[in-house]
């Protein structure tokens, strides 16, 4: 039997590795450099244990959204 979600470890504990990861996924789908990119905002949301990262550049603007347990991105949203 595997333990429920609020008993596993988080692997995205900190601010910084959520901002990270999410800076990872933009770069990847987007083309752009990392120099570019500017953090607008974090949210980590406590019930269901996701966190949501705003990232800016140029003209365009993401919002990435991001499992903590898992450590993986759930969605990448334009706005």
């Amino acid at each position: 039997m595997s333990p429920g979600i609020g008993l596993m470890d988080r692997r995205l504990k900190t601010e910084k590795d959520a901002v990270s990861l999410a800076m990872s996924g933009v770069l990847k789908n987007y083309k752009t450099e990392s120099e570019k990119i500017k953090t607008l905002e974090t949210k980590y949301d406590d019930d269901a244990g996701d966190w949501y990262i705003a990232l800016g550049w140029e003209e365009k603007r993401v919002i990435v959204k991001m499992d903590s347990v898992l450590a993986e991105i759930i969605e990448i949203k334009e706005i």
